[in-house]
C-alpha cells in the first residue's frame, strides 16, 4: 500500500479514474480562470446571461456554478479524450521538426488544451448557443449572445491553457497506457 501511494505521489494520479480526477480538477480551475475574466469585462454574463441559459433567474452565484460545472463536465471529456491511444500516441509521438522535438509531453499536453479551449470556443458558443437560444428564446436572445461570447475567445484558450497544465500536472502520463474508461 504504501509503495503504491509513494508512486502516485512521485508520479501524479494514475490508474483508473486518474484522468477522470485531473480532468475534473483542471476543468474547475480553467473554469475559475476563465469566469474571473468575464466577471471582470462583464460581470452580467455570469450573473444573468448564463443562468438565462437554462431559463433561470440570476439569484447569487448560480451563473458561477453553472459555468464551473461546465468547466468540469469540458474537462472530464478533455481528460477522456488526451488519455486515449490516438492523442496520447500524437502527444508521445516523435517529431520532425526541430522547435517540436525539444518540447516534451507536458508542453504538447498544456498545447492540446490550448486547441481544446479554440474548439470548444468554436463549436459551443459559436455554433451551439445560437441554435439552443434560438429555440428556447427568441432570435433577439441569441444574437446578443453571440456577439458577447464572440468577445470571449482569449477567456477559452485560457481555459484550455489553465486546463491542460493542471491535468499535466496532476495526472502521470508518461508511462501512462490508454484504459479503457468505463
Amino acid at each position: 500500500m504504501s509503495s503504491e501511494s509513494d508512486t502516485m505521489a512521485t508520479n501524479g494520479l494514475s490508474g483508473y479514474a486518474g484522468w477522470l480526477v485531473g480532468g475534473a480538477l483542471g476543468g474547475a480551475i480553467g473554469a475559475v480562470a476563465f469566469g474571473i475574466v468575464m466577471w471582470l469585462l462583464d460581470p452580467n454574463v455570469l450573473s444573468a446571461a448564463i443562468p438565462a441559459i437554462y431559463g433561470l433567474e440570476p439569484v447569487g452565484p448560480v451563473g458561477w456554478g453553472i459555468h464551473v460545472a461546465h468547466g468540469i463536465g469540458l474537462g472530464i471529456i478533455f481528460g477522456l479524450l488526451i488519455t486515449r491511444p490516438l492523442f496520447l500516441g500524437i502527444l508521445r509521438s516523435d517529431a520532425e521538426t526541430d522547435a517540436l522535438a525539444r518540447t516534451g509531453i507536458v508542453f504538447r499536453t498544456i498545447a492540446a488544451g490550448f486547441v481544446f479551449g479554440l474548439v470548444v470556443w468554436t463549436v459551443l458558443p459559436l455554433l451551439v448557443l445560437p441554435v439552443w437560444m434560438d429555440t428556447i428564446g427568441g432570435s433577439g436572445g441569441a444574437n446578443a449572445l453571440t456577439s458577447t461570447v464572440a468577445g470571449s475567445l482569449f477567456g477559452h484558450l485560457l481555459f484550455g491553457t489553465v486546463l491542460g497544465a493542471v491535468f499535466v500536472a496532476t495526472v502521470d502520463l508518461h508511462d501512462r497506457t490508454a484504459e479503457t474508461p468505463f
